[in-house]
């Protein structure tokens, strides 16, 4: 094998690549040896089969493979031979003949096209000095966690006064009846239904006809089903509904106490206090943490400054341009970016892409010098995590992850940055710094 680089620009190399015919043909021969005492061909012996005939009938198919394995072989064995890391999987391109080649009859000739890792110290870790913010749940935001609660559980009770209609927000029980032309249309009728006015559960204008309405009233209702409706026989249709209200309830503030826990399935209103606690720290934990993470970024961003492999940069920022682009379609730009032009705008994201490749290039070799590994277990686990998202699609889910390499890969990439993290963590300086809820919790840009 001869190997020759062509150019070396920067992170940029084109490695050539050269395999003698009489390398290939070797070791055809060596498998055609192999394979010709195992053939059964028609005409002879089992294991008679001249290796001449066996060379002519299945030669170019064992050549192909011969090929294929010495492509993977060679390219893999040129980089580590040069000592080469790449960025990304290199490009490869034929340069010879291929028909020769499977003929025995050329040299496979090629060329890989890669970037390079760039050579970079990254900064001692035991030196980094970090402050974790930490925030505790308080009475107030357990108090205010509780009314949450209550006003998630709603109820509703029989309306009381002495004359009782029925207004925004109440519970009316009604049958009904639709009409279209004055006859009776399917699906237009119900006995009684529940519905809360102001909810927008039925189509525009019939939630608004119930107001005022007293129990045991009996209203006719004019509506008109919206032009987009999904019944075509009535879309844009304007119909009657006969309306009988026979019930109309208050939502009744849900007081939590003791027999609310129980209803809740919990023992007693104190457990429900340590669960809602609990829960409200893990939730400040995960804002600490996100915070923390932040600043190590922001540190180890400032620490290192080495050239980028140009299409890695490339690749992440077509990634967060596209992501702008659909954002800007949809009309879900921030005011701030909505504001600037499109040239201040890709300055400002290239920015951001050099940035998360610098920082992605850190965390990784900070993880290989460290040793840092992601188990089978721990991506399977993932992979079920998010195969758990998609119920009654969970097997969907885990056949895609199995067949496609790249998928797991990504699901993998998240993994491996948050033990490279907890390494960090581990074994930098950090202090705990008290701050507010509202510190805590304040939207902070993108990692």
């Amino acid at each position: 094998m001869q190997v020759v680089e062509k150019s070396n620009e920067g992170l940029s190399r084109v490695i050539a690549v050269t395999i003698p015919v009489a390398e290939l043909n070797q070791k055809l021969d060596a498998k055609l040896k192999e394979v010709a005492p195992q053939m059964k061909l028609k005409g002879f012996r089992p294991g008679k089969v001249p290796t001449s005939h066996v060379k002519k009938t299945f030669g170019r198919d064992l050549m192909g493979e011969i090929v294929n394995e010495a492509l993977n072989s060679s390219s893999q064995k040129a980089l580590d031979d040069a000592k080469l890391r790449p960025a990304a999987p290199a490009e490869m391109k034929l340069t010879s003949d291929m028909d020769k080649v499977i003929k025995g009859e050329d040299d496979l000739a090629y060329e890989m096209s890669l970037e390079v890792m760039p050579e970079f110290t990254p900064v001692d870790i035991k030196t980094l000095k970090l402050k974790r913010p930490t925030y505790e749940a308080t009475d107030a935001d357990l108090d205010e966690a509780l009314t949450e609660l209550a006003g998630q559980a709603k109820s509703y009770e029989d309306k009381k006064g002495k004359t009782v209609k029925a207004a925004e927000g109440d519970e009316v029980t009604i049958d009904f009846l639709g009409k279209l032309d004055g006859e009776p249309f399917e699906g237009g009728a119900a006995e009684d239904a529940q519905l809360v006015i102001g909810s927008g559960r039925f189509i525009p204008g019939f939630e608004e006809q119930l107001k005022g309405a007293k129990v045991g009233e009996e209203k006719v209702l004019n509506v008109t089903f919206p032009e987009d409706y999904q019944a075509k026989h009535l879309a844009g249709k304007a119909v009657t509904f006969d309306v009988t209200v026979k019930a109309i309830k208050a939502e009744a503030p849900a007081v939590v106490d003791e027999d609310f826990a129980k209803r809740i399935g919990l023992e007693s209103l104190d457990k429900l206090k340590e669960l809602l606690r609990d829960n409200l720290n893990q939730q400040y934990k995960g804002a600490a943490r996100f915070k923390l993470k932040r600043a190590l970024l922001d540190e180890l961003d400032k620490a290192h400054d080495f050239p980028l492999p140009p299409k890695m940069v490339d690749a992440e920022f077509d990634g967060i341009w596209g992501q702008v682009q659909a954002d800007k379609e949809a009309g879900n730009l921030p005011e701030e970016d909505a504001k600037k032009s499109e040239k201040k705008l890709k300055e400002e994201y290239r920015k951001i892409a050099e940035r998360r490749v610098r920082l992605g290039l850190v965390l990784a070799e900070i993880g290989r010098a460290n040793n840092v590994q992601v188990s089978d277990q721990e991506l399977n686990n993932a992979i079920m995590a998010e195969a758990r998202n998609y119920p009654g699609q969970e097997r969907q889910v885990l056949d895609f992850y199995r067949q496609n390499p790249n998928a797991a890969a990504q699901m993998r990439a998240p993994i491996y940055e948050e033990k490279v993290c907890d390494l960090i963590f581990d074994q930098a300086k950090v202090t705990d710094s008290k701050i507010s809820k509202e510190e805590l919790l304040k939207e902070d840009d993108d990692l």
